[in-house]
């Protein structure tokens, strides 16, 4: 591990989350940003809801976000790309967040107290060309912006399953970051490549970099049980709430 203890396991994390309630702290806000609607082309959707049924269990206050994009959508029955067709990541997002969700372009940090991103190949292909290009991927500009801003605001960044390779293009060349995607050592090497530190980790928890505030968890890079991811989401997004 490293000698700063520059990260954590989940394990060996204190949350200071309860003891946060107990003394009436003001009620926090999150910007939660999806990609589309179904793991293959958008948001995963376990992930998704995972995250909003934990904010709204510690009475957080949230605002679900997405960009105009434009995309093929893939057949989630024959998992084939549907050519010839096209849909809108804002659109498709809106079915998760029951039609309550803004343009990503609208995101201003200043009124939040931190961004999660839920996972979903929508990440690496329309948040960013991770999935075509690998760490040299360009990166839509409303996603680059949102987190270069909580970033340089020093307030926390959750990514989940895939979205820590987007985290890892983006703030790489400004700090080394250390992230987790599981055990995907193909994906793993790649992070590095962006200048990050890649950490392994199983489904069920999570890697926090307290310097830089990034929390990471695995999800869906495993093929696991939904109640394992939902385990997972849930210890990070505890360190997340602490951090916020």
């Amino acid at each position: 591990m490293n000698s700063r203890h520059k990260f954590i396991f989940a394990t060996n994390c204190f949350s200071n989350l309860k003891h946060e309630k107990k003394r009436g702290i003001m009620q926090k806000k999150v910007a939660v940003v999806l990609s589309g609607s179904g793991y293959l082309d958008g948001s995963e959707i376990t992930e998704a809801v995972s995250v909003i049924i934990g904010l709204s269990q510690n009475n957080i206050n949230y605002q679900v976000f997405a960009p105009q994009q434009r995309f093929s959508p893939t057949s989630h029955f024959k998992d084939e790309l549907l050519e010839n067709h096209f849909r809108n990541a804002l659109e498709e997002s809106a079915r998760i967040s029951r039609g309550k969700i803004q343009d990503l372009a609208d995101l201003n940090p200043s009124y939040f107290d931190g961004l999660i991103i839920p996972g979903g190949y929508g990440v690496v292909k329309n948040l960013c060309t991770w999935a075509h290009d690998g760490h040299k991927c360009s990166v839509h500009k409303e996603a680059r912006r949102v987190i270069e801003d909580f970033f340089e605001a020093s307030k926390p960044i959750l990514a989940l399953c895939i979205a820590p390779a987007l985290i890892a293009r983006v703030l790489g060349q400004k700090r080394s970051v250390t992230l987790t995607i599981g055990n995907d050592k193909a994906t793993a090497t790649k992070i590095v490549s962006s200048g990050c530190e890649h950490v392994e980790c199983s489904v069920d928890d999570f890697i926090t970099d307290r310097e830089c505030k990034v929390i990471s968890s695995p999800a869906y890079m495993f093929d696991v049980e939904p109640h394992r991811v939902f385990a997972g989401i849930q210890k990070a997004l505890n360190e997340f709430l602490a951090m916020a």
